[in-house]
């Protein structure tokens, strides 16, 4: 059964540090691109951050909101993903998801839907 997996979430300070791993199983997902989102209680879930292979390399794609302060990556050897997360908020706190794709398109990346594949989510609390 082919699945994501998230760890590393918790409660952190404002201007703290965390990382969130995305472990895949079941299948390679290394040709699939694959995304972060987030969701705040009450709120629709939102694009974090993608990370897709072209012919030119690897590409990052960051929602305006993180940009600067996350960074995704991958490991294809281990199957998992990362998103090291950095200067966190308090309005950073939610759900955090990861969701894997066949068909990447730069203009539908941050739509829900676009995803085929996703994890049960991790929760993340910057908060004093």
């Amino acid at each position: 059964q082919d699945q994501l997996k998230e760890s590393g979430g918790g409660l952190v300070q404002p201007m703290g540090s965390m990382r969130l791993s995305c472990a895949a199983s079941g299948r390679t997902f290394s040709s699939f691109a694959m995304a972060w989102f987030r969701q705040a209680p009450g709120k629709e879930r939102q694009f974090v951050a993608a990370t897709n292979t072209d012919w030119n390399g690897v590409r990052t794609y960051y929602a305006d909101s993180v940009e600067s302060r996350f960074t995704i990556s991958r490991d294809n050897a281990k199957n998992t993903m990362y998103l090291q997360m950095n200067s966190l908020k308090p309005e950073d706190t939610g759900v955090y998801y990861c969701a894997a794709t066949r068909s990447f398109h730069v203009a539908s990346m941050t739509w829900v839907t676009e995803y085929e594949h996703w994890g049960q989510g991790t929760q993340v609390t910057v908060s004093s």
